[in-house]
């Protein structure tokens, strides 16, 4: 992630920027603008902050971000980051306060099982991530597919990503 941050050209996504200055979405953006970091605010409530367009969610992006750093609630936070990593998104960044163990486990859930069906050449895996969410892996030659259910669709679970591992 630091060699990351060494391209300034880099597009950093900061979910949760705010106009508010008493807030830290609005001094990491302000912060990382000075350094001359490429920043994208990401707020579903402004259109700009601090004079600089701001996005509904990371998905509105027109280039996919280097980083998505995160300065939410952690509630708000393990709900995004569910949605971004079923559009095969990484490099997640949580800001003190943004982290949770629940974003930990379900990270470093996928992280262990992407490598295990990577190195180990595992064919298939199902974990429950929590009580509202449970991911199928299935491997099939250099392809990874990802199928998750929730108690919401419990009975139409759907496939999130396929993404060729080697």
């Amino acid at each position: 992630m630091l060699d990351t941050l060494e391209n300034k050209n880099n597009l950093i996504a900061l979910v949760g920027a705010s106009n508010d200055p008493k807030k830290y979405g609005n001094k990491i953006l302000l912060d990382l603008v000075s350094k001359g970091y490429n920043v994208a605010p990401v707020n579903s409530k402004e259109k700009t902050i601090a004079g600089i367009k701001s996005y509904k969610n990371v998905l509105d992006l027109k280039e996919s971000p280097s980083i998505i750093n995160f300065v939410v609630p952690p509630s708000i936070g393990f709900h995004i980051t569910k949605e971004l990593v079923k559009n095969n998104f990484d490099n997640f960044w949580y800001q003190p306060g943004a982290e949770s163990e629940e974003i930990s486990n379900f990270l470093n859930y996928l992280k262990v099982i992407l490598f295990n069906m990577t190195n180990l050449k595992k064919l298939v895996f199902t974990i429950n991530v929590s009580n509202h969410l449970s991911i199928t892996f299935t491997r099939r030659n250099h392809w990874i597919t990802i199928f998750t259910s929730s108690d919401k669709d419990i009975n139409q679970g759907r496939t999130v990503m396929i993404k060729r591992i080697f």
